[in-house]
């Protein structure tokens, strides 16, 4: 709520509520900068974490609310979460909402040839595997290298192997779990990556990270990565607000990295 607050007197457009399926959490929400140009914007899909069982769209208008400010056209969908569904529905939604955004954006002024996927958490979980597990957009009727033009995950568990109990009903059985973990799917065709973690996160393990990094990095794939001292899981999804000025830079790093690390990749 803190974070929000000062969202509601930015200088935006917010279409709410737009349905990319029939599902009730199929919906999403768009930011518009408050002036758009008459070229298309870049846009972000940003895809917000909760161990995909919590979570709602708008409670994130603070990350909508900054990158528009930065000239994106933002997008911030729901999808549905366990225990109603399990692994892999709420990818599934992902790519759903991809395929909305690649058909629908240019409605709102942004550039559906410049997408990049946002995530943070169970989030960026989300935003891996539809970045290395071309099936799920193909199976949307999209190419994953027409529609992400890159992805910049936030303390992402993308190689963890589940040990709890919702967890391990929500992946299983154990022979699906190489299904669920990124660096699985990496083969060199991925479009680039930056992953960044907080030292002081307690939430995500490390491995997760270098895992994913190391596997992109072996099969010739575009990779960066950036650790930040003293910063927690929930700190970095926090300084993609006003909230802490102080914060880790994440916002400067995923707009350098968008503008600076762009290669084509055929599929």
């Amino acid at each position: 709520m803190v974070a929000n607050l000062p969202t509601h007197f930015a200088s935006m457009t917010v279409v709410p509520d737009r349905t990319y399926g029939p599902e009730p959490s199929q919906k999403l929400d768009l930011y518009i900068p408050a002036h758009p140009k008459e070229q298309s914007h870049e846009v972000i899909v940003f895809l917000y974490g909760g161990r995909w069982t919590d979570g709602a769209k708008e409670q994130y208008r603070f990350v909508g609310t900054t990158f528009a400010k930065r000239g994106f056209v933002v997008v911030i969908p729901d999808y549905r979460k366990y225990p109603a569904v399990r692994f892999p529905v709420f990818v599934e939604d992902g790519a759903k909402a991809l395929a909305w955004v690649s058909s629908h954006i240019a409605e709102f002024h942004g550039d559906p040839g410049r997408i990049h996927v946002v995530g943070h958490s169970a989030g960026a979980h989300i935003g891996a595997l539809l970045a290395t597990d071309s099936h799920y957009l193909a199976d949307e009727g999209i190419s994953r290298s027409r529609v992400i033009h890159d992805f910049a995950g936030l303390a992402g568990p993308y190689a963890f192997t589940p040990d709890e109990p919702d967890l391990i009903d929500m992946f299983g059985p154990a022979s699906n779990y190489p299904n669920m973990q990124a660096p699985t799917f990496i083969d060199g065709t991925q479009p680039p990556m930056l992953l960044l973690y907080g030292d002081n996160d307690t939430a995500v393990k490390p491995a997760n990270l270098q895992k994913l990094e190391q596997r992109i990095t072996q099969r010739g794939g575009c990779v960066r990565s950036r650790i930040y001292h003293g910063a927690t899981h929930t700190d970095l999804v926090r300084a993609l607000s006003w909230w802490t000025p102080r914060a880790a830079p994440v916002v400067d790093d995923i707009v350098t990295f968008f503008r600076s690390c762009h290669h084509a990749v055929a599929e």
